[in-house]
């Protein structure tokens, strides 16, 4: 007889777990998010989870409220022996956390105690780390504080985007899950509590996180835009007008930029290259998007004139 579990769970991060906790025990019933408006129409659209879900026949409940008691005694009443939960996007509050009868586990998307929040994925780039992972906990009400009992630790590649990351690290996860949730159901595993000193925080992000410093070392600013590629997006102003920066290169031969080259001062930009002065080097701009236009590669920008040599990104002037 299979064990019955609950599985929380909203993005399409969450998918592989799902799939992989399909294959090993019975779901009595999927939680995610409320659907929500999304894209430019605002059209309401199902979480990932839930479309994903329905798929497989299994129910999906959407609560809008956690903290009443009511939720708590339905999770009871399912008589299950462990919620499994993967970017739900809310904290579960105590009662909801005992209500199985082996609590709740979960996957998160760093090698804890590192990382403890929102956006581990974005922030282990951001931050310039060269590896991240995957760890297994038992939750408790922290955020992100309880004993763990997995990981799986990778590389991070020097021009990977958090996109990219984040789908490594969600079939890591999924991988994971269907290792050690048998282990956890037998009883075969450890738990051990997290070094809170060693704690670092990925808070949730937002817009204002996307703008570029250019005084900044072109490794630093490269980081921002792959660690905030796709969302919220890193960005600059040219001209006046905002354009997000999507993909970068720091030139490593090109030597330092004359010293009286401004920080986001445009040194080339012609129909092979646009380079930029930042913190003391020079950083390559790829890939564009002028505010109310499509993206495009950074020459055909400099080509149509959006930019050109002399220029000052993030001119304080302009912001």
């Amino acid at each position: 007889m299979r064990a019955r579990v609950l599985f929380f769970g909203s993005p399409a991060f969450a998918l592989p777990s799902l799939d992989a906790v399909h294959a090993a025990a019975e779901i009595v019933a999927v939680v995610c998010q409320p659907d929500k408006p999304a894209g430019r129409g605002l059209v309401v659209t199902p979480p990932p989870v839930k479309t994903r879900a329905s798929e497989l026949g299994l129910a999906v409940v959407q609560p809008i409220k956690l903290r009443t008691g009511e939720f708590a005694g339905w999770v009871t009443d399912q008589r299950v022996e462990v919620a499994v939960v993967v970017a739900y996007g809310r904290i579960l509050p105590g009662d909801v956390l005992s209500a199985p009868r082996l609590g709740c586990i979960n996957v998160h998307a760093s090698l804890l105690p590192k990382l403890r929040g929102a956006a581990p994925i974005a922030w282990a780039i951001v931050r310039g780390e060269r590896e991240t992972g995957v760890t297994l906990m038992k939750l408790d009400e922290g955020m992100d504080t309880g004993p763990t009992f997995a990981r799986r630790a990778t590389a991070i590649g020097p021009d990977e985007t958090a996109g990219q990351l984040g789908e490594r690290l969600a079939r890591m996860g999924g991988e994971a899950i269907g290792e050690w949730l048998p282990r956890y159901l037998g009883g075969s595993y450890v738990l051990e509590p997290q070094d809170g000193a060693l704690a670092t925080t990925a808070p949730i992000l937002a817009k204002e996180h996307g703008r570029i410093d250019w005084t900044a070392p072109p490794a630093r600013v490269h980081d921002l835009v792959r660690g905030l590629n796709p969302w919220p997006g890193a960005f600059t102003t040219a001209r006046g007008r905002v354009v997000k920066v999507h993909e970068t290169r720091p030139i490593e031969a090109s030597g330092p930029p004359s010293p009286a080259a401004r920080p986001g001062e445009v040194l080339l930009a012609d129909k092979g290259h646009v380079w930029v002065a930042c913190g003391g080097a020079t950083l390559e701009i790829l890939t564009v998007q002028p505010e109310g236009k499509r993206t495009m590669r950074a020459v055909e920008w400099a080509m149509g004139r959006g930019i050109a040599e002399g220029d000052t990104l993030g001119a304080k002037e302009h912001l």
